[in-house]
């Protein structure tokens, strides 16, 4: 008669012991590492320092107010949105953000070719290249940041980068843990991030960077 392999102290149970062991480390490991990232998403950063450029990565106004912010106070000379989708000009995201687009003509460029996180790396390198930038302020929301410097470090080997976070509001609650939406999208970006830093978003297709300078006719026209 055939003798069973989940027999007690059989091979198959001690297999099945291993396979619970190292998903229980996994998942330890895990759940320590999406603490530290929930740490680091919510907690305030420094201001950045005058750097060669700043580069924001659309997704909301807020992170358009901020970058313009920063250009207007004299943290860059030059601004590149990255991922801008339809035809949104400049005029449309100042305003979107609450201000003047004229003071801005002509120190920004516009990314229309960046669709993933992967994708404005890319574009940010051929921006960054083309004016021979060294050092870049990097606007995005603080739960992306740590995945935006990641795909831009390896694009941009040698530039150094400052992060100048964003947070989104609905993330946090007023006591500073997440709120429920706030932990799913949380849970969701570290996964990503663990798939970034595993380099799985090499696999990839890669848009092709769309640039273009917004022109003073972004303007209000008088």
């Amino acid at each position: 008669m055939r003798r069973s392999l989940f027999r007690p102290g059989g091979r198959g149970v001690r297999t099945l012991r291993v396979a619970a062991a190292v998903f229980l480390v996994a998942l330890l490991a895990w759940g320590a590492g999406f603490a530290w990232f929930v740490r680091e998403a919510s907690r305030a950063a420094e201001p950045p320092p005058h750097a060669d450029g700043i580069v924001v990565l659309t997704g909301g106004a807020d992170r358009i107010e901020a970058a313009l912010r920063l250009l207007a106070s004299g943290a860059a000379d030059r601004l590149l949105v990255s991922g801008i989708g339809g035809g949104a000009d400049l005029k449309d995201l100042a305003r979107s953000a609450g201000t003047d687009a004229v003071p801005f003509a002509g120190r920004v460029t516009l990314g229309r070719g960046a669709a993933t996180t992967h994708d404005n790396a890319a574009e940010t390198a051929r921006w960054a290249r083309q004016a021979g930038l060294h050092s870049l302020i990097v606007v995005t929301a603080a739960y992306h940041m740590p995945r935006a410097l990641t795909e831009i470090g390896r694009a941009l080997p040698g530039v150094k980068l400052y992060p100048a976070p964003v947070l989104p509001p609905g993330i946090l609650r007023s006591d500073g843990w997440p709120t429920e939406a706030g932990l799913r999208l949380l849970a969701d970006e570290w996964n990503k991030l663990l798939a970034t830093k595993l380099g799985l978003t090499a696999l990839e297709p890669v848009s092709a960077p769309l640039l273009s300078a917004a022109s003073k006719s972004n303007g209000p026209k008088g």
